[in-house]
């Protein structure tokens, strides 16, 4: 079915499922924690999770880790560096990997930063939003624009050379002026990454029940333009879809999610995508959702669901994964990652390339500006393009 000469990267993702409040526009698996969470109970699940799982990559070792949530840094760093020391024993970590822990900008977790940094956590993803007050009210964000300020500078102050800003755009009630004051002052913190994506109202969220109005399609296009040139004059580098980085900073667990590498997922809800060498497919895996039933799991016994990926969804996943990146992808890529030839989609990308929504040479294919702004056109034209060899 496929052929697969050499194996992908491997990152390994760890899901946290508690926050201390849903927002409304979120439609993550989180989960409002109670008086107390239970971090202990949960860390034996993962380790029990975890080891469950690891004949599936016997003899790999993991480029990255990214803790998401929830709210992770809600855990204690005595916790998280039970956490880690329980990986350490059980998997083979490269001695350089990326380790990010997102986090809040609540001064009680922005205290525990230098706490985190010292457990070998190496990266924070701060989730700041905006820095109004009057737009996190909006956002029913539990934290102000002084927290988030905050939490930057003690990320420094806590030894963190790299860490992201999440910003969001296009809010209840926002400008594009206001859209850029939010941008100068994440500037003005020296993060090393910022990640700056629209507000979009999903299904199952409080948002999707009760619509807050929102900016026309205008006001928030100028919005992403004049934001994505500041960013990119002030020198982060626009290199995926909604992710700007200082040079050599790009967050290399999300880069390995955009290139269609291999991930290990585990807690609550996770998800993992496997190759296999040995049988030639592409497993999927995903985990029980809610915390309470991950928890009361009997050992092992974690993964709610699988399936295997056939042909036209590898080529599809991929193309959807690597046309956000802005370089591009080289042509030997899709072989390497897929197991497929590059000419299962030659007539999709002529398309494309007619379309003028991607350029493409003998060795590469680049998403234009075009292709960029209609990302959705794009990928579609490779949903059924992949058909078996005659």
């Amino acid at each position: 079915m496929f052929n697969f000469t050499a194996l992908p990267p491997l990152s390994l993702y760890i899901h946290i499922p508690w926050c201390v409040r849903k927002c409304p526009y979120c439609d993550f698996n989180s989960h409002a924690a109670g008086e107390s969470l239970p971090e202990k109970q949960y860390i034996q699940s993962l380790f029990a999770d975890l080891e469950r799982d690891l004949p599936s990559i016997w003899g790999r070792t993991i480029q990255s880790i990214f803790i998401g949530g929830g709210t992770p840094s809600l855990f204690s760093a005595e916790t998280m560096d039970e956490l880690l020391a329980g990986l350490r024993m059980r998997l083979a970590i490269e001695p350089m990997a990326e380790i990010t822990l997102e986090a809040n900008p609540g001064a009680i977790e922005a205290g525990k930063f230098a706490e985190f940094h010292s457990t070998g956590i190496n990266r924070l993803s701060i989730g700041c939003q905006s820095f109004d007050d009057k737009y996190l009210e909006k956002l029913g964000r539990i934290h102000s624009g002084q927290d988030a300020i905050n939490a930057a500078e003690m990320a420094h102050a806590a030894g963190f050379e790299n860490f992201n800003l999440d910003l969001m755009f296009g809010l209840p009630g926002q400008t594009p002026q206001t859209a850029m004051d939010d941008i100068r002052q994440a500037i003005s913190l020296s993060p090393s990454h910022i990640s700056h994506y629209q507000l979009t109202i999903e299904p199952n969220t409080l948002f999707h029940h009760s619509p807050p109005t929102l900016p026309e399609d205008e006001s928030s296009w100028a919005m992403q333009e004049q934001c994505e040139e500041l960013l990119e004059n002030s020198g982060f580098g626009h290199y995926e879809i909604s992710a700007h980085a200082k040079q050599g900073k790009q967050s290399l667990h999300n880069l390995n999610y955009w290139q269609f590498g291999d991930y290990l997922g585990i807690g609550a809800g996770a998800h993992a995508k496997i190759t296999s060498a040995a049988t030639q497919d592409i497993t999927r895996s995903w985990k029980l959702k809610h915390p309470e039933q991950f928890l009361a799991a009997a050992s092992g016994e974690h993964i709610s669901g699988t399936s295997i990926l056939s042909r036209e969804d590898a080529a599809f996943e991929f193309m959807m994964n690597t046309l956000r990146l802005k370089q591009g992808f080289a042509k030997t890529l899709f072989s390497e990652r897929t197991g497929l030839p590059i000419h299962q989609i030659s007539d999709a990308l002529q398309q494309a390339e007619q379309r003028r929504l991607i350029t493409q040479d003998f060795s590469s294919i680049v998403p234009t500006e075009q292709g960029w702004h209609f990302l959705n056109d794009l990928i579609a034209l490779f949903l059924t393009e992949t058909t078996e060899d005659a």
